[in-house]
């Protein structure tokens, strides 16, 4: 009998992946994408499975344990981290028919699933499927997907969640076109699909309610859509945090003054910040956990513990980008050097802050929810 690979966070394979990683973060970025060989590394410690129904090869990971492990993975390289973190859209699959889900992974439940919704492109229908034809923007990770969705509409639905067509990669062009100032190795291109007829039974709704009974399908999809990003942030954070610190600790000032290290206004910048990121985390992960224990017991989930999801997670995008621009003011004239790691932490970090799922807006919305009002549509 072959003994079950230990994943996830305990997996042997993670640090030497880590330390690649590392090593190659310079020609990830003039790549502009994820390689296919640390694509697969991601599957062999299970990032691709973490959700996926135990019936069909799933590893049981617990969100706390998959989000740690995006965290970990960030600080070694936030694009890294970001299209790792896309192996959580398995569980935007969740709402495809069973019978379809079961053919999905048939082979393996190791399948790398990327996609873009927006603009959700009109569609015809054609017998059983609708025939698919547009362009989308943002599509994270597509460069090393095996399966692209793409956002659609069909005539007659109006509002609600978002409706995606799920098809193999090879029937998506790729157009290389993402062209950022950080989080640039994520390969965030435009897909697009010239002609494509999909069965009906390979269509999804986004977020809607799973076709299979699981607690990892059960945990709110969109509200940890917008965690598994968010944590890319504190991962880069723990990073310039500690590249902060070696600058302190190894140069001395060329002017004759204390070191780094010695000056009270560093000190007192590093116990701030160090603060300040390990508070946020804690909420986070609080908050995580909470949530887990709820669906783990099948507990109705309320638009309120929604909401405490997605404004922990704005809450730690913000801290993650404010953490990272203050270890960059330290360092002083040392990281304005595109050669010099805190350029690109400083930059990666604004990124995340940017994204949609953690824009200023959604402070706005979660406050909405807290006072008993209804958010705007889409959220939480």
């Amino acid at each position: 009998m072959t003994a079950t690979p230990t994943l996830g966070l305990s997996s042997p394979l993670l640090q030497p992946l880590l330390d690649d990683i590392r090593a190659r973060r310079s020609d990830l970025h003039r790549l502009g994408h994820i390689p296919q060989d640390i694509v697969e590394q991601f599957q062999k410690i299970g990032l691709y499975r973490a959700f996926v129904p135990e019936q069909f090869g799933g590893a049981a990971m617990t969100p706390m344990e998959f989000l740690r492990l995006i965290e970990t993975i960030s600080a070694a390289d936030g694009s890294a981290g970001w299209v790792a973190s896309f192996g959580f859209a398995s569980k935007y699959l969740s709402s495809l028919p069973a019978s379809t889900l079961a053919t999905l992974y048939r082979e393996t439940p190791d399948v790398v699933f990327a996609g873009a919704v927006f603009p959700p492109q009109p569609v015809t229908s054609e017998g059983k499927g609708y025939r698919v034809r547009g362009r989308w923007g943002f599509g994270s990770g597509c460069m090393g997907a095996s399966l692209i969705g793409v956002g659609i509409r069909i005539e007659g639905e109006s509002g609600g969640l978002p409706r995606m067509a799920v098809m193999p990669r090879e029937q998506v062009r790729i157009e290389e076109n993402w062209d950022t100032i950080g989080m640039f190795a994520t390969g965030s291109h435009d897909l697009v699909v010239e002609d494509v007829l999909v069965p009906e039974e390979w269509t999804l709704i986004r977020g809607a309610p799973p076709s299979i009974d699981t607690a990892a399908y059960r945990y709110p999809t969109m509200a940890m859509a917008a965690q598994v990003l968010a944590i890319v942030a504190a991962g880069v954070a723990r990073e310039a945090i500690d590249e902060a610190v070696k600058l302190a600790t190894r140069k001395n000032s060329i002017t004759g003054a204390p070191s780094m290290a010695d000056r009270p206004a560093f000190q007192t910048a590093l116990a701030q910040m160090e603060a300040q990121l390990r508070s946020a985390r804690a909420w986070f992960y609080e908050e995580t956990e909470a949530m887990w224990d709820r669906v783990s017991r099948d507990d109705e989930v309320s638009l309120t513990d929604l909401a405490a999801l997605r404004i922990a997670s704005t809450h730690i995008a913000k801290t993650g980008a404010d953490v990272a621009r203050r270890a960059f003011e330290m360092a002083g004239t040392t990281g304005i050097f595109n050669s010099h790691p805190l350029s690109r932490l400083l930059l990666d970090a604004l990124v995340v802050a940017q994204h949609a799922f953690m824009n200023d807006g959604t402070w706005q919305s979660g406050g909405a929810v807290l006072l008993g009002r209804t958010p705007p549509p889409g959220y939480p």
